[in-house]
């Protein structure tokens, strides 16, 4: 006799039945898996969004960095005074940055990064017919006004980055901004001398385009947090600032001051470099030049997206990755004073010094968004922002006033202040254990 003519009729109708539906011990856990890979796509479209708003920032000066020297011929201009379409962006951007990092706290951060980029992209138009007249006063007018937009989009997107995530996901998510910033610093000079090939100010009419994307990615894919709280009173919110600054001012202005040494060091040396490839013995223009530019700027993309996925808010991990940083940044710069005349090495060594800047903004980011409550984040982030876009303006003009003087003054006075900013860091800069 069979097997299944022993089990009586209803047991094998309920085994039947049984059989036929997936095995209820599994059915948590395929919802749990289903709702684990919804959640991964909904943060990888918010990590594309969040990576689209420092990307487009990035675009306003480094690629309008390699066509420089052509700007200046066009114009019949100093080198200084070109450098000065990148300083003005750069000080505005400063200035605006810390009422835009209010405006987030006060109202929304996407009600602010979404007008911003308008302003950016709409002030782009006007450069570039700027430069199609000629008109040095309107190109830095226009100028003027984009850094205006650009002060409200990779502060407040970091805010928004802390509004969004907590812990492990906050830094990775930090991570990669710093990395965006650096892929755009990477893909900007190749995108800059490609634009070029069509006509030398094309560059300037490509960032509506750029700034629409980036409004569509965070209209449709981020969902920012609705508030807790009502937003408080201009003189409450400056006494909350104030008690932030009262309790970790010390290492708060430490790290601000490293962050723009760090952006004035990078963006001066991109300044020095595309201008003496241009010149003997080089004679690399073109697009070739913006891939050589690129090359270090790579190396700090990389290293920053690793950073940021694998310090996990963990501050012991931090400090030391930020005295590496700036240890390998030191010992890069000090020996371009005597290696600049071989362009494979004097490229090594900038590469060198570019994966300590990935080791180290990073680390200066999460400490920063860690330091304060959501209500008052975006001004803190902003303040920071700030003096960064500081450090970004003053670096083209002050490597070509040192330019003119020697090379080696340049090196060695960016070694001389890469050494004090590690002596800063190294004895005032000590997070907890586990950062916030």
């Amino acid at each position: 006799m069979s097997s299944s003519a022993s089990v009586p009729p209803n047991r094998a109708k309920r085994k039947q039945a049984f059989a036929s539906e997936p095995d209820a011990r599994t059915r948590p856990r395929e919802a749990k898996n289903a709702g684990a890979n919804g959640k991964r796509k909904s943060r990888t479209l918010e990590y594309v969004a969040l990576a689209s708003v420092p990307l487009v920032l990035v675009l306003g000066n480094s690629m309008i960095v390699p066509i420089l020297p052509t700007l200046s011929r066009e114009l019949g201009i100093s080198s200084f005074r070109s450098s000065l379409v990148v300083t003005l962006f750069s000080l505005t951007a400063a200035v605006f940055i810390p009422v835009a990092g209010y405006l987030s706290d006060r109202f929304s951060r996407k009600s602010v990064i979404i007008p911003a980029l308008i302003i950016y992209g709409g002030a782009g138009i006007l450069s570039g017919f700027a430069a199609v007249w000629h008109s040095y006063a309107m190109l830095l007018g226009a100028r003027a006004i984009q850094g205006i937009g650009a002060a409200g989009t990779t502060s407040i997107a970091i805010a928004l980055v802390g509004d969004l995530y907590k812990d492990a996901e906050e830094s990775k998510a930090l991570g990669l901004i710093e990395a965006s910033n650096g892929a755009g610093k990477v893909v900007s000079p190749i995108l800059g001398s490609l634009f070029a090939l069509i006509v030398w100010y094309a560059a300037f009419f490509s960032f509506p385009l750029f700034c629409l994307l980036a409004i569509l990615a965070v209209v449709f894919l981020i969902k920012e947090p609705k508030r807790s709280a009502e937003p408080l009173r201009l003189k409450e919110y400056v006494r909350k600032i104030k008690s932030v600054f009262a309790s970790n001012g010390r290492w708060m202005i430490v790290t601000f001051w490293t962050g723009a040494a760090a952006m004035f060091t990078l963006f001066g040396v991109l300044f020095f470099l595309s201008n003496i490839l241009e010149d003997e013995p080089y004679r690399i223009a073109g697009v070739t030049k913006g891939f050589v530019l690129a090359i270090p700027l790579f190396f700090m993309v990389t290293t920053a997206y690793v950073t940021g996925s694998v310090i996990r808010k963990n501050g012991v991990l931090i400090r030391w990755f930020m005295n590496i940083a700036l240890a390998l940044i030191v010992v890069s710069y000090a020996c371009t004073i005597w290696f600049n005349d071989n362009l494979y090495v004097f490229i090594g060594l900038l590469s060198i010094g570019s994966i300590g800047t990935g080791l180290l903004l990073p680390c200066l980011t999460t400490m920063i968004t860690g330091v304060v409550e959501r209500a008052e984040r975006g001004m803190i982030t902003s303040l920071y922002s700030s003096l960064r876009f500081l450090g970004v303006a003053l670096g083209p003009p002050l490597f070509g006033w040192m330019m003119g003087i020697s090379h080696r003054t340049v090196f060695l006075s960016v070694t001389i202040l890469s050494f004090l900013t590690l002596c800063a860091v190294f004895f005032f800069v000590k997070p907890d254990k586990r950062i916030k």
